[in-house]
């Protein structure tokens, strides 16, 4: 009996495993011309084209490209479109940004009690399925783009019942809310929230052609969230160098930088989990070698072996430093962590430790092509980590 039992769990836990690496498969897939299709699957899971039997587009551009996903060879699970879109010829930069990002609605980054005029504790959102991470959207059918029209819209309520309109997860909620007037004759909610973030990076490249850029390498969180900011728009300014704090085992180094109040260099419209992009307003500067721009490497064309990165340590000036590529993860399409890397450059060992906050976004140059972008730092070996490949921000880039 135990026996069947086992080999009934085992049976499901297969069928589980299966299915969960079918559902990953993305219905959409987006490609650079004779790029080939690297995605994780199982034994016996399967790529069937319709109209051909290549992996690889040659000379073709194409847009909604059918491809079915099948098990076993004949089974058909799931069905993928795929675009492919021409190689393109991007400036690398490395140049140290400002990012200034402006959330879609004011986002809930805490909650507290309200101590009415009489003394008395209160959580007037106790009711409300709202909570840490989600986003204000509406008071009353009024747009929320600024924690202080909150503020102002909910004083003007004079304690009367606020409909309140909040994404969570994706989801669009409504409730109603009383505001509780206070010892200090002010009326609030006992939400605590945010409606932008700041912070210094490295701008990774630009297109010539489109004025588009990429940066960072990933997302911008909230601070006191953890959750990915959803922003309505941005700007990319100006930053100068402040101090630089070295690396050490267990202790990330780290590059604080003043932001420009001065004019924008280039609008933000996308904060992913794979980098800052939009539009630029003013061509930045690049190291004189790369001024044509370079390829964009395609994933098989990256080696094991010797690269190097463009920073800026300095106020005004981009340098090159050597590193070495040591593993490389095909079909990791996932997360910021393509590629695991090592400082060899004994300059930047010794004025930074290897790699430290706000150099995430410098570009990885090899063999002449861009191939990927620097993203993570190892903590316990600040020498040591990690590079997202070029040709997934440059997806995210035109899309």
């Amino acid at each position: 009996m135990k026996k069947k039992y086992f080999f009934i769990i085992l049976v499901l836990t297969i069928i589980l495993l299966y299915i969960s690496n079918i559902s990953q498969i993305p219905k959409k897939i987006i490609l650079l011309q004779d790029e080939e299709i690297k995605i994780k699957k199982l034994y016996g899971i399967d790529l069937s084209y319709t109209s051909d039997s290549k992996e690889v587009w040659k000379n073709q551009i194409t847009e909604n490209k059918k491809v079915d996903v099948k098990l076993l060879g004949n089974i058909k699970v799931k069905e993928v479109s795929v675009t492919v879109y021409p190689k393109v010829k991007v400036i690398p930069t490395g140049n140290l940004i400002g990012l200034k990002l402006y959330t879609n609605g004011v986002l809930v980054i805490g909650e507290t009690e309200i101590i009415t005029e009489n003394g008395e504790a209160k959580r007037p959102y106790e009711h409300l399925d709202i909570k840490e991470g989600d986003t204000i959207l509406e008071i009353n059918g009024k747009s929320i783009d600024t924690s202080k029209k909150l503020e102002h819209i909910i004083n003007e309520s004079k304690g009367e019942n606020v409909e309140i309109k909040y994404a969570s997860h994706g989801e669009i909620k409504k409730g109603k809310i009383t505001p509780i007037k206070t010892s200090d004759n002010e009326y609030k909610i006992g939400l605590w929230v945010r409606d932008s973030a700041s912070g210094v990076g490295t701008m990774s490249f630009y297109d010539p052609a489109t004025k588009k850029f990429a940066a960072l390498g990933h997302g911008i969180s909230d601070s006191d969230t953890g959750e990915l900011l959803n922003i309505e728009k941005g700007e990319m300014v100006n930053s100068k160098i402040i101090t630089i704090t070295k690396g050490q085992k267990g202790f990330p180094g780290e590059i604080k930088g003043s932001i420009s109040k001065e004019k924008s260099i280039g609008n933000v419209n996308q904060n992913t989990n794979f980098g800052i992009f939009g539009n630029l307003s003013e061509t930045p500067t690049t190291l004189e070698k790369y001024k044509d721009g370079l390829e964009i490497a395609l994933r098989n064309e990256i080696e094991i072996g010797k690269a190097t990165i463009i920073s800026s340590l300095e106020n005004n000036k981009l340098e090159e430093f050597e590193i070495e590529i040591t593993e490389i993860y095909e079909e990791n399409n996932v997360d910021n962590k393509s590629m695991k890397l090592k400082i060899t450059d004994e300059k930047l060992l010794n004025k930074t430790g290897g790699i430290i906050c706000g150099m995430s976004g410098s570009p990885i140059i090899q063999n002449n092509k861009v191939i990927g972008v620097l993203t993570n730092v190892l903590v316990s070996d600040p020498s040591i980590g990690y590079g997202i490949f070029s040709d997934i921000m440059i997806k995210e880039m035109i899309k």
